[in-house]
């Protein structure tokens, strides 16, 4: 079998001397190092990768397994799998390669690994909460950053002795993040505010926020001198859903993102989508060694898009909706690799000639060869011998191909199963103009009726009108539906890291209970049982005069501290806005106002649920 020239001058140091550091914070009872203990019929689902300096090893994040695997590049064997915490993100490592780091989403932790002998050694973990996903190593690896998601801050940790010794407030929702060459910015996608910001990692403070009216910000990457950040997002046009709206790209649509690293966040966009056959969900991004090569996953349309970096037609500010025809026109400077499954991350290996792909869905990381355009080999990481009823769905979820010429998917709006930060107009409650905040859909067959006005009230006939009308595409069979139920009936939030320590904290906590349970707000006697929702409609005077259906499904509150829009409209941006506002107590539950004191106390305690 043909391989890529490897670099193997240093293959015995990349094996073995790569060790790592904090041996005070390991507990072997948290994990149990044994790779026969990780089932081999569970999905690993890849979403990120690394590769060694001396390209002969890589080693993955799975995120559906909770483990990462060390897989040789010489023969495509994986050497060992170890387990992480729950719901691993990302993975990070120094510039000589002597350390690693893994970033667990669930279990809010950070952990550390030595590659000895071929083998993965757990060598320590931190503890830093608050759902961190990207994670990053300065170049000679003693300071980490990792994006706190429920917090809306970077950490720095000193990885030596496992200390936060930093709290950067970033905007909301920071997922993915890099770090400039010289290791003195570090840019932070934050799609809760639309955008992207920029740290100095020297003073440790937030330099600027740019918004672009970003979804889904993706992996970043800088240039090679550092002056400028690349990244994919998609864009929401607020227009009715029709399918001449949608062929014109207004709206949902795929752009790469090329901004200014410095004071002055001037910023251009570059669009993706080809007409009759768009790209949907970008989301990996690398700049081959040489930087004559820009290539970026779609993961929705199951592709990889390979530009050539120079001349590119970035636009000020996105006005072109349709990618540029003279790029299209010429197939050295854009061309598409189709992948299947979903590809996740990507990294570029030093030939400059192949890159290697995470790809979640298929189990495995592929090979790409740029100069055949095509797939050139493929690693599996093991995983079930047949595809689960939830796994269908689960693919259908993040399929693109399932919309009108494949612009968006059901991940494209609820991202993860979640929200995302923009109300949205889809037709799907017979009206229009009518935007509304997006509803997640966890344990989706637990909190019927759906839609805002809760008119729906079969969960199959739900799911086959949101496939057909929100994304315009064809019928689905009842074995798609099926699926698709299986999903989210499987599906979880993650789980709420806001449960106090502090004595003062819980205490107010408490009395934020009392209040939510009693008479004083009136909270409890909509809001109740396990999802706390009655799935009832209400009429609490929120209502427009352009809705088909009157009154409002009552919301389930699971989660409601990580949502930057609130009410069905997005009208209020915090809990205080909800509670003082039209739906404060004395509107909604005919009680009196509440204090200021008590206000505080019953944000706190719905900060928990």
């Amino acid at each position: 079998m043909q391989r890529f020239p490897t670099v193997f001058v240093t293959t015995f140091a990349c094996f073995f001397s790569v060790f790592l550091f904090l041996d005070n914070q390991t507990n072997s009872q948290d994990f149990q190092a044994d790779r026969s203990l990780i089932a081999a019929d569970i999905d690993r689902s890849p979403v990120d990768l690394v590769i060694s300096p001396c390209g002969s090893w890589l080693v993955t994040v799975n995120q559906t397994s909770d483990s990462v695997s060390l897989v040789s590049l010489l023969d495509d064997r994986v050497l060992d799998e170890q387990p992480v915490g729950r719901r691993p993100v990302a993975i990070a490592q120094s510039t000589d390669g002597r350390r690693l780091l893994v970033s667990s989403r669930d279990s809010g932790e950070l952990t550390r690994f030595d590659v000895e002998n071929g083998k993965l050694k757990r060598s320590g973990h931190v503890h830093v909460g608050y759902l961190p996903y990207g994670v990053v190593l300065s170049a000679d690896g003693r300071t980490a950053y990792a994006a706190l998601s429920a917090r809306d801050q970077i950490v720095a940790v000193d990885v030596d002795s496992g200390r936060v010794t930093a709290q950067i407030d970033t905007g909301r929702w920071p997922r993915y993040l890099v770090l400039s060459p010289d290791g003195t910015r570090l840019a932070v996608g934050v799609s809760g505010d639309l955008g992207i910001s920029m740290v100095d990692t020297v003073e440790r403070k937030l330099l600027w926020t740019e918004r672009l009216a970003s979804l889904n910000v993706g992996h970043l990457v800088f240039s090679p001198e550092g002056s400028e950040v690349y990244f994919p997002w998609m864009i929401y046009r607020r227009t009715p859903v029709t399918p001449s709206n949608i062929r014109m790209g207004w709206v949902l649509g795929s752009r790469i993102a090329r901004i200014e690293a410095g004071d002055d966040p001037a910023w251009q966009a570059l669009t993706l989508d080809p007409s009759g056959r768009a790209v949907a969900d970008p989301h990996g991004i690398a700049l081959t060694p040489d930087a004559t090569r820009m290539v970026v996953s779609a993961s929705g349309t199951k592709e990889l898009l390979v530009f050539r970096r120079q001349g590119l037609p970035f636009q000020d500010h996105a006005h072109h909706d349709l990618i540029d025809r003279a790029l299209l026109a010429d197939s050295d400077r854009f061309f598409r690799i189709p992948l299947g499954g979903r590809p996740m991350a990507v990294r570029s290996l030093q030939d400059n000639r192949h890159v290697v792909v995470a790809n979640y869905l298929r189990n495995s990381l592929q090979i790409v060869d740029l100069q055949s355009r095509q797939v050139a080999r493929e690693i599996s990481l093991g995983g079930p011998s047949a595809i689960s009823l939830a796994r269908r769905g689960e693919a259908i979820f993040y399929d693109a191909t399932r919309s009108l010429d494949q612009w968006y998917s059901c991940h494209s709006c609820h991202y993860e199963g979640g929200t995302n930060a923009v109300t949205m107009n889809t037709p799907t409650d017979g009206s229009s103009l009518t935007s509304k905040t997006v509803l997640p859909l966890y344990r989706l067959d637990r909190t019927g009726p759906w839609n805002w006005h809760g008119w729906q009230t079969d969960l199959p006939e739900t799911i086959a009108k949101s496939l057909t009308s929100t994304m315009q595409g064809p019928e689905p069979s009842q074995d798609d539906v099926q699926a698709m139920i299986a999903y989210f009936s499987e599906l979880q939030p993650p789980p709420n890291p806001h449960q106090p320590s502090e004595p003062e904290i819980a205490a107010a906590v408490e009395r934020g209970r009392e209040i939510f349970h009693g008479s004083r707000a009136g909270c409890v006697s909509c809001h109740h049982g396990p999802e706390l929702t009655d799935g009832q409609i209400h009429d609490v005077g929120t209502g427009r005069r352009m809705d088909r259906h009157s009154g409002y499904n009552t919301p389930s509150l699971r989660n409601v501290y990580h949502k930057t829009l609130l009410l069905h409209d997005g009208r209020a941006r915090s809990l205080h806005e909800v509670l003082t506002g039209v739906h404060r107590p004395s509107n909604v539950a005919g009680t009196s106002d509440l204090s200021d004191e008590d206000l505080a106390d019953l944000m706190e305690y719905l900060r928990t649920l």
